[in-house]
């Protein structure tokens, strides 16, 4: 595997690294960018002109992670050519409306099934419940890993784009398809936020809009709990998810708000909040934050000290609370994956991964640091 980086800077493209001599041997260029750059035809149609056999796939970002910092370069490109492996591309567009989790089926199945080794998906960050998305992609999947993101729009929440061999557009889902006996792909996620509050059940709710919690209006006691933050909501959502679970036991997936209707008194979420799961408030650690991120790339299975692939998607709520601080979860990452790992990503409306219990379904998460790591042996 060879890999090289550009980023953007007032408008042209530079080298961080350039390793290709053949600029047609590259196989794939993920792209990741602000989302009033990321979303201009241009940029993609000069990268498309510079790597012609490539597939480009990329996401609008709350954030661009460039190596182990965020990046202060609006648009970051990181091209692989790999030595005996390939990709595939497939890709669907959707409406207000439509069978979410029917289109994912379909999205997978347009994938040759043969040799595939691992997806990543790349979705629209808003106009789209994940949680359906999910269900979909782990129906058709049928055992292979899938890892991946939801757009995002830095802390704004208005427009997302998808670039999947064409132009920047919304409404779109992409889905990345590895093969190759040469590959090694594993996958790592941990969010280490701490829960506060009593333990409330879902009583009402439709997807991903929570009504009720213990029969309470879900918006009234979601202030009473966040005190001076809950004349900031939805803004301040953001530093308190809600943890949600179906049985005692079971692993906790992290939800964020996304907007509050104050006169259904609901909320809605990034992704669903089913009736009947156990639910709690959780507010942040920065310390835990930090060393959630290593923990989750401890989950990464090393296979050796080749130019590896290491793509980090991390939740613009973990971005918003550490601040100045947010470099050192990735740095965290770095030094236990090695910098022969070159780290590219960005900060999501929502992290898509499965739990190291079970790598055969993927789950959609929140406020959690995601990682997935490509080697070739």
């Amino acid at each position: 595997m060879t890999i090289e980086t550009l980023y953007m800077d007032r408008g042209i493209w530079h080298y961080a690294t350039e390793a290709l001599r053949d600029k047609e041997s590259a196989d794939l260029v993920l792209l990741f960018g602000d989302t009033d750059v990321i979303k201009e035809a241009s940029h993609f149609e000069e990268l498309k002109s510079r790597y012609p056999l490539a597939h480009i796939v990329g996401a609008s970002s709350s954030g661009n992670i460039f190596g182990a910092e965020v990046s202060r370069y609006t648009l970051i490109a990181t091209v692989v050519a790999f030595d005996d492996a390939s990709v595939e591309l497939g890709v669907i567009d959707f409406e207000e409306g439509d069978d979410v989790e029917k289109l994912a089926e379909s999205l997978v199945r347009q994938l040759p099934g043969e040799g595939i080794k691992h997806i990543f998906l790349l979705s629209d960050g808003l106009l789209i419940n994940g949680s359906e998305l999910v269900r979909g992609v782990n129906k058709a999947a049928k055992g292979v890993s899938v890892t991946g993101g939801m757009a995002g729009d830095g802390g704004r929440f208005e427009q997302t784009y998808i670039i999947a061999d064409d132009i920047p557009r919304q409404k779109r889902v992409a889905a990345l398809a590895f093969y190759g006996d040469s590959l090694s792909v594993s996958s790592g996620c941990y969010a280490g936020w701490s829960e506060f509050g009593a333990e409330r059940t879902i009583t009402k709710s439709k997807g991903n809009v929570l009504l009720e919690l213990d029969g309470e209006p879900a918006l009234d006691l979601y202030k009473k709990y966040l005190g001076e933050y809950a004349s900031e909501l939805p803004a301040s959502g953001l530093r308190f998810p809600l943890s949600i679970k179906e049985h005692e036991g079971d692993p906790e997936v992290i939800r964020t708000l996304l907007t509050i209707d104050e006169e259904a008194k609901s909320i809605t979420f990034a992704g669903d909040v089913p009736v009947g799961f156990r639910a709690r408030l959780m507010k942040p650690d920065i310390d835990v934050l930090i060393g959630g991120a290593g923990k989750a790339a401890e989950e990464i299975d090393a296979v050796n000290k080749h130019r590896a692939l290491g793509i980090v998607v991390s939740c613009v709520g973990r971005k918003m609370v550490m601040s100045d601080l947010v470099d050192e979860e990735l740095e965290a990452v770095e030094e236990i994956l090695g910098e022969n790992v070159q780290l590219c990503g960005f900060y999501s409306y929502g992290e898509i991964a499965p739990f190291r219990d079970d790598l055969a379904k993927c789950e959609l998460h929140n406020q959690t640091m995601t990682l997935t790591a490509i080697y070739e042996t």
